[in-house]
């Protein structure tokens, strides 16, 4: 969902620059702008020295302004941030026992993570990720489940086996795990 949001606003956005910015252009390089427009020529300023000076007559308006605009900045720059900020954890950090310290590829313990995962009893398909900082990961673990699988105990397995097995491969002392469990549909069959 949040990516459909995302991508509609980003779109909107982009496709309000380029009108605007393409409305401007054209005025600038001598179209003719529809009387409804804010510049009436190329030569054109969007403030008049007489709108300047009846808006500064007004102590709140220039602070207002610049608030607003302030604002609508701090907003960009979350949503910025918010957007290129990594969702997936790239690296794990192992301790060795040597007092130094080695890397492993995030995606390579998700892999085992999974592949352990689907092949527990009852499981039909796994994917596990990784989120947080290298030195203190979590996962996240999405199981699909066979119609006749017992959900409490393929938790239960799951728990002691594979991401027990993923903690200790990692030299973690703690794992801290969200499951997410779905049933597959049971294929219906015809009887002769």
């Amino acid at each position: 969902m949040l990516k459909i949001v995302n991508r509609i606003l980003l779109g909107l956005a982009g496709l309000l620059l380029v009108v605007l910015g393409g409305s401007v252009l054209a005025v600038g390089l001598g179209v003719n702008p529809p009387l409804w427009w804010i510049h009436d020529g190329r030569h054109d300023v969007l403030l008049s020295d007489a709108d300047r000076e009846r808006w500064r007559a007004d102590g709140w308006s220039w602070p207002a302004v610049i608030a607003a605009l302030t604002v609508a900045v701090l907003l960009a720059l979350w949503w910025l941030t918010a957007v290129l900020r990594r969702r997936r954890l790239a690296e794990v950090l192992v301790d060795t026992g040597d007092g130094e310290g080695a890397l492993l590829r995030g995606r390579a313990l998700e892999g085992v993570l999974a592949a352990e995962a689907s092949a527990l009893a009852g499981v039909r398909g796994a994917r596990a990720s990784l989120v947080g900082r290298r030195g203190a990961p979590e996962a996240r673990v999405r199981l699909l489940l066979e119609p006749h699988a017992d959900p409490a105990e393929t938790l239960t397995r799951l728990m002691t086996e594979s991401v027990a097995h993923a903690r200790d491969s990692a030299g973690l002392t703690t794992l801290p795990t969200e499951t997410h469990l779905r049933a597959a549909k049971h294929a219906p069959e015809r009887v002769n």
